[in-house]
């Protein structure tokens, strides 16, 4: 068990580390779609057996069968569910996967910076390669992919063409995700202190101003990291 974790600490270190419970809560997606999307599934259709496989390999290997990702898998996993939101098939997001890592020669394009610049054409080009119905409201369908990327990196900050961090409050830098930093835990940027350890220690004390002091974090960083704790709660 010991050498398990031992393995684990090394396999997160500058990658980020989210088991799938993890990786749903902070995304706020149903585990099982994370599990489906990642480890392939089968379904039938007209009589007929259809095998789809993941959309990528995860970052990690598994570790005894349970799926575990890096923290481009979770960026990846917040662009499609950004464009299942807007109303995208999870097949025209298949679809422009492909193309899209063609495209940056990348296994995770959604977290390039080719795909923040270049992501609308891409994914028209893939629609057309494709033939997808969604061609038949090719305007609409424009409007919708240039603002779900827009929405998508603008919390999110790119270094040597990929993205580096996600800014998950509200955009603001006070609480960063940053696989360098606490296995990729949601944190107070500037004290390292994790938003769940800050909250916790806020039910515990009874008082935020008791924290701070204890933790050598300010007020309103303390109240932050509640305030963004609470909202994956209320998912």
């Amino acid at each position: 068990m010991l050498q398990m974790a031992v393995q684990r600490d090394a396999w997160g270190i500058g990658i980020g580390f989210y088991t799938v419970p993890e990786a749903a809560r902070l995304l706020k997606i149903p585990p099982v779609n994370i599990r489906r999307w990642l480890g392939g599934y089968t379904y039938r259709k007209k009589g007929e057996t259809i095998d789809l496989p993941p959309l990528w390999r995860p970052q990690l290997p598994s570790s005894e069968h349970h799926i575990e990702l890096g923290f481009r898998d979770l960026i990846e996993l917040r662009v499609i569910k950004s464009f299942l939101d807007a109303g995208l098939s999870l097949i025209t997001i298949r679809n422009c996967l492909e193309y899209a890592r063609e495209c940056a020669n990348d296994e995770r394009p959604f977290s390039t910076r080719r795909f923040q610049t270049d992501g609308r054409t891409i994914f028209l080009e893939s629609l057309r390669r494709s033939g997808e119905a969604e061609l038949l409201d090719l305007k609409s369908r424009q409007y919708v992919i240039r603002n779900v990327i827009d929405r998508t990196f603008k919390d999110l900050d790119l270094s040597d063409d990929i993205v580096t961090r996600w800014r998950p409050f509200r955009g603001k830098k006070s609480i960063v995700i940053d696989p360098q930093r606490a296995f990729g835990q949601p944190i107070a940027t500037l004290y390292g202190v994790p938003t769940i350890v800050l909250t916790e220690a806020t039910t515990a004390e009874g008082s935020i101003e008791r924290v701070s002091y204890l933790y050598d974090v300010p007020v309103p960083v303390v109240r932050d990291a509640i305030s963004f704790e609470n909202t994956l709660l209320a998912a």
